[in-house]
């Protein structure tokens, strides 16, 4: 198998099975045919005499090659006890407690057997509405939200995949303006998404700048009327702050839903990719189209061969999935759905030597997407043949035109976060995030991971350089860089060099042959008014767009002061950090270092840096009889060694101590003592430095991080102003940069996802 460094990392973390001491005992290959193997059982439901063992070999070849993975649940639990191999679920939320609580039971059973799901709070009763069993009033829809929240974050998936969920409000809900503003602060309802559904009497009266009705669930009663446009204005504030609220354009989704006789559509998964029935499920799977070109045209030979097994694979899924819930088995056999996308698009289009918002860009799109869906109908048809067409199928909309399908729909675009890192490529249908990034390797200098399109192609052209290279990862562009040729500054754009409007349009060319709808991002600069957020829904609507998301960039690593939104970009910000959990190794039981004597301005610190076999572990100061602040320098030693020992990089901490300053030390250096340190951090940092260059061979140069920090003799810390501002949007468990792609949040180093 070619898998990159990242991709095993990734594989090794959440995917390969491990014993109950936590050890591994599967490799990627054996994986694939654990997953390979589990899916090719289904043959024999239709064919006792199938060749199980040769279909295996076809599905692990499939995934070997790259030109498929399933979703996650699949790779994770396929083949082993607890067999869940779907993403995606939406349960119904009823206008009772019994079902209300019903419905976060169940949550919690998929939750932990690694699926996302999504609700529609659009049933419940609108907040301070009679309730008559109990003659109280009701709290409303954003309050229950709250405890589905807080269930989700009592239940962990195994490490594999955090609780994730979708929570959608229709416009008309008398509770929509609590709605909206409900994730307004970051730390609200942290594993949901939101997503307000926009019907076409709102769409309507948006238009011709009127109102719209507000209607109590529970009567059914006209309540109120609001102006469409002050809600619309309040959404694209809300979503221009942080990315919350998405819309999704609810009477739309139904226009296209196969199976009206079994129920409306309230809500979609996570990433509002797919839109389900209540207690529906569905298994998605990816094409890999960067593997779909030869030379530089599209291989659609191959294309078509990989899409017609990918149908049979995920079809297969149904039949030998667990399912959490009865009600969940019965009603995703009824419909059989499954959702073939791709990723790597990004990919392809470079390999095509084509920018991605372009023209040509878009006609490769459509016909790529057209000739995905038409062959995913192809295989379903052909399979039903063999095996039958879904059971809900005489009173579908298939039935209708004539057209005997397996399954009810074929194609979804998700946004393949961490499968698009074991393949190697950009994900979903998103543009490259970055061309180059720094990649934090423990007690090591980061390391500048370059795309591998990229780097070849900077290497074959002749302007390939490790410092041009240092110099693109600083912003992961190479728009307005030096040295890079302007034809390659044309083809290698990335998510913020598009304009908003081509992102739309690039969305909406792939909604056009997709059954259910297409998790996408639109990135826009940190720049970026709430009046272009407005502008590309307006877009997205017009181009037929099942829903929207956008992100500003920065934008959730900012907490915006000034309440009043108006058009134009506010600059004043504070930064907000969010806490994130590590258990430090324990302390060896052994150690080796040295002890260092340096002058500081109150008298002689003595610094022990002590080494074990994973590194430097710890460091020990103690002051002479001079006297100083030893309660300090004790504080500061713990902190420091706790950092070692729980993998933040020794050079990190280097960086923050190295340049600290104390007021007694400048003194007594002002006095002309032979003092050549600035304090005792700076002196604890420079001591660890040294340890790093004898010991360890280190020969870089560490960057001073810390401010220009002084302590005064009385304890006051002095901190002179900085034009900098430091951002907060770092993965929670390796720090390294986030991005926002496919409707998520994902982080490419170490395959960590909101959404899964």
């Amino acid at each position: 198998m070619n898998l990159k460094e990242n991709a095993l990392k990734v594989l090794e973390a959440r995917y390969l099975a491990r014993n109950e001491k936590g050890e591994l005992i599967e490799t990627p290959e054996e994986m694939f045919w654990r997953v390979a193997r589990a899916i090719a059982l289904a043959e024999k439901n239709y064919d006792e005499k199938a060749d199980v063992e040769q279909i295996a070999k076809e599905f692990y070849t499939l995934m070997t090659e790259l030109d498929f993975l399933p979703n996650t649940p699949t790779l994770v639990n396929a083949g082993r006890p607890l067999g869940q191999l779907s993403a995606c679920f939406v349960l119904p939320v009823g206008d009772s407690m019994e079902e209300i609580f019903d419905a976060v039971k169940f949550s919690a059973l998929i939750h932990k057997s690694g699926g996302g799901t999504g609700f529609s709070f659009s049933r419940l009763r609108s907040k301070g509405s009679r309730v008559r069993s109990t003659g109280g009033v009701a709290s409303g829809p954003v309050s229950f939200m709250k405890v589905f929240n807080a269930a989700t974050e009592a239940v962990k998936q195994g490490g594999v995949r955090r609780g994730a969920n979708m929570g959608v409000l229709r416009c008309d809900h008398p509770d929509i303006l609590e709605f909206i503003t409900a994730k307004e602060d970051n730390k609200d309802i942290t594993n949901f998404n939101i997503s307000v559904a926009l019907t076409e009497k709102f769409m309507k009266a948006l238009e011709e700048d009127g109102e719209y009705e507000l209607i109590e669930p529970s009567t059914g009663e006209i309540v109120k009327k609001l102006k469409a446009r002050e809600v619309f204005d309040k959404i694209a504030q809300n979503a221009w702050r942080n990315g919350e609220p998405g819309i999704i354009f609810i009477d739309r989704i139904n226009e296209g839903n196969m199976v009206p006789d079994l129920g409306q559509i309230e809500s979609t998964n996570p990433c509002g990719e797919q839109p389900l029935l209540p207690y529906e499920s569905c298994n998605l799977g990816s094409v890999n189209l960067a593997n779909m070109v030869k030379g530089q045209e599209i291989d659609w030979e191959h294309l078509e061969k990989t899409v017609k097994l990918a149908v049979r694979f995920l079809d297969n899924v149904i039949d030998v999935n667990h399912y959490p819930l009865k009600e969940i088995e019965n009603m995703t056999k009824k419909t059989r759905k499954i959702g073939l996308g791709v990723m790597g698009f990004a990919d392809m289009l470079i390999k095509l030597n084509v920018p991605y918002d372009s023209e040509e860009a878009l006609q490769i799109a459509d016909k790529v997407m057209e000739f995905i869906n038409d062959k995913s109908k192809e295989a379903s048809a052909e399979l039903a043949k063999i095996r039958g067409t879904f059971s809900a199928w005489e009173k579908s909309l298939w039935a209708k035109r004539g057209l005997k399908l397996r399954n009810a729909t074929t194609t979804t675009i998700a946004p393949t976060g961490s499968i698009s890192i074991i393949a190697g490529v950009s994900s979903g249908i998103e543009p490259i995030f970055a061309l180059a990034f720094k990649r934090h390797i423990l007690d090591r200098k980061d390391i500048v991971e370059v795309h591998e399109i990229f780097e070849q192609h900077a290497k074959d052209n002749g302007y390939y350089s490790e410092k041009l290279m240092e110099e693109v990862a600083k912003t992961g562009r190479v728009s307005g860089v030096t040295g890079v040729p302007k034809e390659a500054q044309r083809l290698f754009v990335t998510a913020l060099d598009i304009s908003p409007e081509w992102h739309v349009r690039m969305q909406a060319v792939f909604q056009k042959h997709t059954d259910n709808a297409v998790s996408k991002t639109i990135n826009m600069p940190n720049s970026a008014t709430v009046k272009d957020v407005k502008e590309s829904y307006l877009l997205a609507y017009k181009l037929g767009c099942k829903g929207l998301t956008v992100y500003r960039d920065g934008s959730r690593e900012e907490q915006v002061l000034n309440a009043g939104l108006t058009e134009e970009k506010k600059e004043v910000k504070q930064t907000e950090t969010k806490p994130f959990k590590v258990v430090p190794r324990p302390r060896p039981t052994v150690t080796y270092g040295f002890t260092e004597k340096v002058k500081i301005g109150c008298g002689n610190l003595y610094i022990t840096v002590n080494r074990d076999e994973h590194g430097i572990c710890e460091v020990f100061t103690n002051l002479g009889r001079a006297g100083g602040c030893p309660s300090q320098s004790e504080a500061a030693s713990r902190l420091i060694s706790l950092a070692l020992r729980s993998g933040i990089d020794v050079t990190e901490i280097i960086g923050q101590l190295k340049g600290i300053r104390c007021h007694s030390t400048l003194r007594q250096m002002g006095n002309g003592k032979d003092i050549k340190v600035l304090s005792c951090p700076d002196a604890i940092g420079k001591a660890m430095e040294k340890v790093l260059k004898d010991a360890y061979g280190f020969k870089g140069q560490i960057e001073v991080e810390a401010p220009p920090v002084v302590i005064s003799n009385e304890g006051e810390v002095f901190i002179p102003d900085q034009s900098s501002e430091k951002k907060n949007g770092y993965c929670p468990e390796c720090q390294s940069k986030l991005e926002h792609e496919g409707g998520c949040v994902v982080c490419r180093n170490c395959g960590y996802s909101k959404c899964g």
